[in-house]
């Protein structure tokens, strides 16, 4: 069901206003202290104001959203869809052009808030052929599964790995994760050859770079996702443990298991395999990575385990694919902005994580000490 429609308002109306260039944790502030907001758009098919109706909502604001400013008619069923209730009609424009815009398109290209499936997802359905997947095989039987595998895809690309992985004679249930980081396009590109409505998994920590969120979004719509589900911390813990989101300052493994691990742990309850972006070159904890393992019970799948940075590059250049805004600015390695920072010339690419501090992982790739509930 698509959301009510699109209000259509004469003149200027009360609220706060701000510019879509305005950064997220300034929106979000002001979203706090109101139950109206203006979001201005300064430049005709800025994405941005899309991205910042959609990030609200997803977080939890229930207010009346407002668009105004450089906005076209054909761009009004998508302001609905990202969340806006009203869009404040500029002088002269044509009330029956934006209802008939509101109304004149019955699908949809890129996801939104609303459960509407887009053309990627109804094709998906159409011709899906991929049987039931059988009961899930025990913690032992994934050793040797692992173990078969890694003889099988010995010597074979990345895009053979993943291939052996989603194989439905195996009986798996599998999804992705993914950071939207800065080589997160090269799996996210392999995954949408193969199957692109293959669930994807993305942390919202709460404290992603903004810059993050709209890659994600580009990403996304790019390459034809089809399931790529946000997944943040459970609000009770986050009140108990990091009610002033300043975690990461005393105690950064305690931050990550609460915004990472603990969220992966619940939202990937009932998958038996796992596909992960992790290279061996990327840090010494890697350096022994294979393409199939076992961790906590779950088979891991890592097709570009063998990959090195180079690999990486000359694969984004080879398929022209989008790359994170943050890169050129030298993170090679994107997590939270709260602990990432650039990489200096001649450091590792993960140096920028988690700076000063001995930590290299955020938690997602090691054993669990103690099992998460459902």
């Amino acid at each position: 069901m698509s959301p009510p429609e699109l209000e259509l308002l004469d003149g200027i109306h009360n609220g706060p206003r701000l510019s879509v260039t305005t950064p997220l944790d300034q929106v979000e502030a002001a979203a706090r202290e109101t139950d109206v907001l203006v979001l201005e758009f300064e430049a005709f098919r800025d994405g941005r104001g899309f991205s910042l109706g959609a990030i609200l909502r997803e977080r939890g604001f229930t207010g009346r959203l407002i668009a105004a400013g450089k906005i076209l008619p054909d761009q009004a069923r998508h302001l609905r869809r990202s969340g806006f209730d009203a869009v404040e009609l500029n002088p002269g424009a044509d009330r029956a052009t934006w209802e008939r815009m509101d109304h004149a398109f019955d699908a949809a290209y890129q996801a939104a808030i609303d459960p509407v499936p887009t053309i990627w997802q109804r094709r998906a359905a159409a011709r899906s052929t991929t049987p039931p997947a059988l009961p899930p095989k025990p913690d032992g039987d994934l050793h040797a599964l692992a173990a078969r595998l890694n003889e099988q895809v010995a010597g074979q690309d990345a895009a053979a790995i993943l291939k052996a992985a989603l194989d439905p004679a195996l009986g798996l249930k599998t999804a992705a994760i993914s950071s939207f980081g800065a080589e997160a396009a090269a799996l996210l590109h392999l995954i949408s050859d193969e199957r692109p409505d293959l669930p994807v998994v993305f942390l919202e920590t709460g404290q992603h770079f903004f810059q993050t969120l709209q890659y994600r979004s580009q990403l996304t719509a790019s390459l034809g996702l089809t399931d790529v589900r946000l997944v943040t911390p459970d609000p009770q813990e986050k009140a108990d443990l990091d009610a002033r989101d300043d975690l990461w300052k005393t105690d950064a493994d305690a931050c990550c298991d609460l915004r990472k691990t603990r969220p992966l742990a619940r939202a990937t309850v009932g998958f038996t395999a796992l596909v992960t972006g992790r290279k061996r070159h990327q840090a010494s904890t890697r350096a022994g990575l294979k393409p199939f393992e076992v961790l906590d019970g779950v088979l891991r799948v890592n097709p570009l385990a063998d990959w090195s940075a180079d690999d990486v590059e000359d694969h984004l250049v080879a398929h022209a694919l989008p790359r994170h805004p943050l890169v050129e600015q030298g993170y090679l390695s994107i997590g939270c902005h709260t602990c990432t920072r650039p990489v200096q010339q001649g450091e590792d690419a993960r140096a920028g994580r988690w700076s000063g501090l001995d930590k290299t992982e955020c938690g997602i790739h090691v054993e669990r000490r103690e099992p998460i509930a459902a």
